[in-house]
């Protein structure tokens, strides 16, 4: 969510920005926050003029009695105005939820060097690491792969759970752990603390952390009770210093939380194919800072580095993708991809994705920081991923696939794997 001293001061600027994010049908939004803005403050000042009256009036009663003349006109008068004064604060406390639901679907200022363009075919690859394998052989599908040498079972999770699940058995389990502990060992030796968070949280966060179609078709919620699964470690992470202050020594705060994740999906492809690719619940380690304005592309570049450690570790080809202003989301100033390569498709896939949310998170949450002099400013907040499991698994079981349908294990993980080179059929 932008400052409203930025629409008032330069709404051009605003829709400006709107533009460049080809969501024209938002442009009407900044006039009628301008309009509630207005009205906010009329009516305040009605209000004001009524308690004003209302002091008054007393002032006029008490000197009237001592005077012993009529107050029957005045204490009619006086009698009136709490309830005008009540009427007032309805229609503000109205016409503020309007201005604030306006506020939280004007997008976030996109920084100048977030390429133009509509919509995810038009983001820009800026750098290719690793090398393709040469495979003289068919690639198997890593779904099929994993069921071949019984180490994942999608047929009983499908009768246990529905589509979007999987078990994983054996050394894929052991895999799946390892990269964990290899993702969180890697950050935590990057200077970042690591952090177990809440799998729930209250929509106050939600709200706070996530802009309204991403909470509308990720997120589950609880029945019956204010909390949601969550859909990343990023929002607890950042939703543990809502409305707190810190000082600006302790910044930044650099954090690595692992957790499971849930997310609903609704409207992406793929969830009813079996395999890891996209599913409802999965392992991610997350990284995230909290820091000072001034900082914050010190430490998204940071960021990315870290995440390209992280993979070509894994010994897999991969390529960063800036994400042009039409497919960034609305909470992000800007925004990069990592993405692996899918030699059985022969195109590259999302494994990853960094941003920086500036002080949107920050103001919806009122995340502050006290500087020595005790002027007080909201913090610029970012994310990433380091490793979600399931996609670093279709990567490795696809790029590092035998064609005797064994699958060699990055030496990254190999000790985590109490030095297993390779997993293949029992």
């Amino acid at each position: 969510m932008i400052d409203i001293k930025l629409i008032r001061e330069n709404p051009e600027l605003v829709k400006e920005n709107i533009k460049k994010k080809f969501q024209n049908h938002k442009l009407k939004m900044v006039d009628e926050v301008l309009e509630f803005d207005r009205q906010i403050k009329e009516l305040k000042t009605s209000a004001e003029q009524l308690r004003h009256r209302r002091n008054v009036i007393s002032e006029e009663i008490n000197k009237l009695k001592k005077e012993k003349k009529d107050i029957k006109a005045l204490l009619e008068e006086a009698k009136g105005i709490p309830e005008k004064i009540n009427h007032l604060e309805d229609i503000q406390e109205s016409i503020e939820e309007k201005l604030k639901s306006n506020m939280m679907q004007i997008p976030n200022i996109i920084h100048g060097s977030v390429p133009l363009g509509k919509d995810s075919t038009e983001n820009v690859e800026i750098e290719r690491l690793g090398h393709y394998k040469i495979q003289d052989f068919e690639v198997k599908n890593h779904a099929e792969l994993a069921e071949s040498l019984d180490i994942a079972d999608f047929e009983s999770s499908a009768k246990t759970s529905g589509t979007g699940f999987f078990y994983m058995k054996g050394d894929l389990a052991l895999l799946n752990q390892s990269m964990i502990r290899y993702g969180i060992d890697f950050m935590a030796g990057k200077g970042y603390t690591l952090v177990e968070p809440p799998l729930m949280i209250k929509k106050e966060i939600c709200d706070g952390v996530v802009d309204f179609e991403f909470f509308k078709n990720m997120a589950y919620k609880i029945d019956g009770e204010d909390l949601y699964l969550i859909a990343t470690s990023e929002h607890p992470l950042i939703g543990m210093f809502i409305n707190k202050t810190v000082k600006e020594e302790d910044l930044p705060i650099k954090l690595v939380g692992f957790s499971q994740c849930f997310r609903k999906e609704i409207g992406s492809h793929g969830i009813d194919e079996k395999g890891f690719f996209r599913t409802h619940q999965f392992n991610k380690v997350e990284m995230a800072v909290i820091c000072k304005p001034e900082d914050s592309y010190k430490y998204y570049d940071e960021m990315i580095d870290n995440v390209k450690g992280i993979f070509t570790g894994l010994e897999l080809p991969i390529r960063v993708l800036e994400i042009c202003s039409g497919d960034l989301a609305d909470l992000k100033s800007k925004s990069a991809d990592l993405e692996a390569w899918s030699p059985r498709k022969k195109e590259y896939f999302e494994v990853a994705s960094c941003s920086n949310l500036t002080d949107a998170q920050a103001r919806r949450l009122n995340i502050k920081y006290q500087t020595k002099s005790g002027e007080k400013f909201l913090c610029h907040t970012l994310n990433n991923t380091a490793i979600a499991t399931s996609r670093a698994i279709v990567a490795i079981l696809e790029n590092h696939q035998n064609a005797d349908g064994s699958i060699n294990i990055p030496k990254a993980l190999q000790h985590y794997m109490n030095g297993k080179k390779r997993i293949e059929k029992k």
